[in-house]
């Protein structure tokens, strides 16, 4: 009867429409007869080894059932958990231990063998083991042999986190997918099944922590009300190996303890934090810690009382000292100074502290000196704190890449940022060795990517945007992957196995990121999209309530040129870099062009190294950005045949809806800077059929409130 309905499962999975909300975890059998048949021989039963502690555990026994079914769903066949049996063979064993199979694994690493015609999952803790088991099904998805098998491979990073900017009210800020997974109303009684899928697609790729809060926090979710609704979806997550974590809001002493301060030095505001810390543990045993957002953006901090980041982060370590947690503090704070430069003032307000954090505090930094714009320079904190560990701040949703209507493979620029060389100790100190402390020799490393999930069926909106939730997670774990290597994966785990089609969309994935920022930011061009909303172009927009929130402040076009002089002769914030950086960087003749006019203001007419002058080049950018989103339609149309239909369907819409919004990015700028370059739009394009009146009146009907 149990084989019956398998079949049945199976013929239901395979006849029906792919909405999207299996992600890449995908177990459909394969249909290839012959691999599964060279699987089945390795999977004839999943076994633990037996010993007192693991039969018990979790976390070893989600691995197992994790492994049974999607071993079951691929391969058409049961594959049975059994006891450990003595000599049996072709199955698949798990088992932690520190022996010498294991010495070279760090706590979450996994490795995969073959010992005597069995394939062996081995980790010195049952993460690892599960993490494992996760990397055995990836190879089968992804078609590759089992015979010989030998992979190793622990994270790079110790603290791998989304970071959900979720609110109490079910809505999430920048969140384009929905409303919020989390159901506080139904909370702590009733536990949506959708809990344990989020919590099943992050641990197959490493994810081991959850901020499940908006950093511009509400004090409520430390009462106790809700820290019962956080502990339960804590036991959710916890036979995945994932952890809790909370943004919290820093009066909360003020707003729900009845204290008339939350002046961190205040003996009464320490103590506490430390009474809420421990009411936490009691809630939650495996609680992660602490995001916090401070004396930003209107968030209130220490600074409010005089005092430093310094004393607000530590008094929440202290808070922490019992307990195996951490203060992960951002470093996301700029004043509003019409004659400064937003680019420093992170590196302004922390440089000075290097040295002075609590051990258990992380400082996290954005990885660019603004704000997730779709290209910038690494933000140049990194490298320039050697005694206190930093963390990777990377946005998932797309809150200035499209939202979910544009199609932007993130991957290439997690990369392009990790792969920048800081040189603060030389040649080859990229950001990544100073994120998993290999360069400076951090005690605790953490990476942190803004979740772009939500209600919607397909938890990313845009369909395609699930490979930047995919993405962010394998680079959390290894950052040496190639952007290219994580969108094979991704596609023959999601769309489709056929080679032809499988290299036509990682080749379209690939070159999207740099589409988008043709048709919208080029050359260094930066924060010009529309006000608030960060949706659309206004680079006209001058009338902010703050200097560095008007757009003029950043493209400072004027009938000269165009761009942002951080030279000497401007803001100097190039100062901040290593000189080996600003030697790349320092020089309008020699400046890479896409940091063109991040560090430079720049003649309209001055010649390039493409051979155009910078206006022929900005239109040509613009045009051709437009042009190769219709190449990009035309490449989907082509791989039709061999994804599903609602999955084609549902991309299909959003390129054509990309393709409209890109002509409308391409004559908004183009329209808008030639007021003051004076220049014609170089042939062969032709002028835009609308007026720039026309255009700010469509950006007004996005602006309405």
């Amino acid at each position: 009867m149990g084989c019956f309905l398998l079949v049945l499962l199976l013929l239901a999975n395979s006849s029906r429409a792919d909405d999207g909300y299996r992600l890449w975890l995908k177990y459909d059998l394969l249909r290839d007869a012959g691999k599964r048949e060279a699987y089945a021989r390795s999977a004839q039963f999943i076994s633990i080894q037996n010993n007192s502690r693991a039969s018990s555990d979790p976390v070893l026994k989600t691995a197992a059932q994790e492994l049974q079914a999607g071993l079951q769903g691929l391969l058409g066949k049961p594959v049975p958990i059994i006891t450990s049996v003595p000599n049996k063979t072709g199955g698949i064993i798990l088992t932690t231990g520190t022996g010498a199979e294991s010495q070279s694994l760090n706590d979450e690493g996994y490795q995969i063998t073959r010992r005597q015609n069995n394939l062996v999952i081995t980790g010195k803790s049952s993460a690892g083991v599960l993490y494992g088991a996760f990397a055995l099904l990836r190879q089968v998805q992804t078609l590759q042999s089992l015979e010989g098998i030998a992979l190793t491979s622990s994270p790079k990073v110790r603290y791998r986190l989304l970071n959900h900017w979720d609110n109490v009210n079910g809505t999430i800020e920048r969140g384009y997918a929905g409303s919020s997974l989390w159901k506080w109303y139904e909370l702590p009684e009733r536990i949506d099944p959708r809990y344990r899928d989020y919590a099943r697609a992050n641990a197959s790729l490493g994810i081991n922590g959850t901020v499940v809060n908006n950093v511009n926090a509400s004090s409520r979710f430390l009462t106790g009300e809700y820290l019962e609704k956080v502990a339960a979806l804590a036991n959710v997550f916890r036979p995945y190996g994932i952890r809790v974590y909370l943004s919290v809001y820093f009066p909360a002493p003020k707003t729900i303890g009845g204290l008339n301060t939350a002046d961190p030095l205040d003996p009464q505001v320490r103590q506490w934090w430390a009474n809420k810390t421990k009411e936490i543990y009691a809630a939650i045993p495996d609680f992660g810690g602490f995001l916090v957002k401070a004396n930003s953006e209107g968030e209130p901090g220490p600074q409010d009382y005089g005092r430093t980041h310094v004393d607000g982060a530590n008094m929440l370590a202290e808070a922490l000292a019992p307990y195996d947690g951490v203060v992960m503090w951002r470093s996301f704070v700029y004043k509003a100074d019409p004659k400064g430069d937003r680019f420093k003032a992170a590196y302004e307000e922390f440089k000075p502290f290097d040295g002075q954090f609590n051990r258990k505090v992380i400082v996290q930094v954005k990885n660019g000196p603004i704000d997730f714009q779709s290209r910038e320079p690494f933000s140049p904190l990194f490298g320039a704190m050697p005694r206190t560990p930093l963390a990777m701040e990377f946005q998932i949703t797309q809150e200035y890449l499209g939202f979910a209507t544009h199609l932007v493979y993130e991957a290439p620029l997690f990369k392009e940022c990790l792969e920048s060389d800081t040189y603060a100790k030389g040649k080859g100190s990229t950001v990544a060795k100073v994120i998993d402390g290999s360069l400076h020799g951090y005690p605790i490393t953490a990476m942190a990517g803004v979740a772009n999930t939500g209600s919607d069926r397909n938890w990313t909106g845009h369909t395609m945007g699930q490979a930047n939730w995919y993405a962010f997670g394998r680079l959390a774990w290894d950052h040496t992957l190639s952007s290219e290597a994580i969108a094979r994966e991704w596609v023959n785990m999601t769309l489709t196995n056929e080679p032809a089609a499988v290299s036509q969309i990682t080749n379209l994935m690939l070159r999207s990121r740099e589409i988008y920022v043709d048709y919208t930011t080029p050359l260094g061009l930066h924060h010009i999209m529309g006000y608030g909303i960060h949706y659309g172009p206004e680079p006209w927009k001058a009338n902010a309530s703050r200097p560095d929130w008007n757009h003029t402040y950043y493209h400072r076009a004027d009938s000269i040129g165009v761009g942002f002089d951080r030279t000497a002769t401007g803001s100097n914030a190039l100062s901040l870099y290593a000189p080996d950086v600003q030697k790349l960087w320092g020089n309008a003749e020699t400046c890479p062009l896409p940091y063109l006019l991040w560090f430079h203001h720049v003649p309209w007419t001055k010649k390039l190294s493409t051979g155009r002058s910078l206006w022929d080049e900005l239109c040509t950018r613009y045009y051709t950005g437009v042009d190769s989103v219709a190449w990009m339609q035309r490449q989907w149309t082509q791989v039709k045949p061999v994804v599903d239909p609602e999955i084609y369907a549902d991309v299909a819409g959003r390129l054509a809806t990309q393709h409209k919004e890109a002509l409308w990015w391409r004559d908004a700028c183009v329209l808008y800077f030639q007021t003051f370059s004076r220049q014609p739009i170089p042939a062969p394009f032709k002028k835009p059929e609308r007026t720039l009146d026309d255009i700010k009146r469509l950006v007004n009907t996005y602006q309405l409130r």
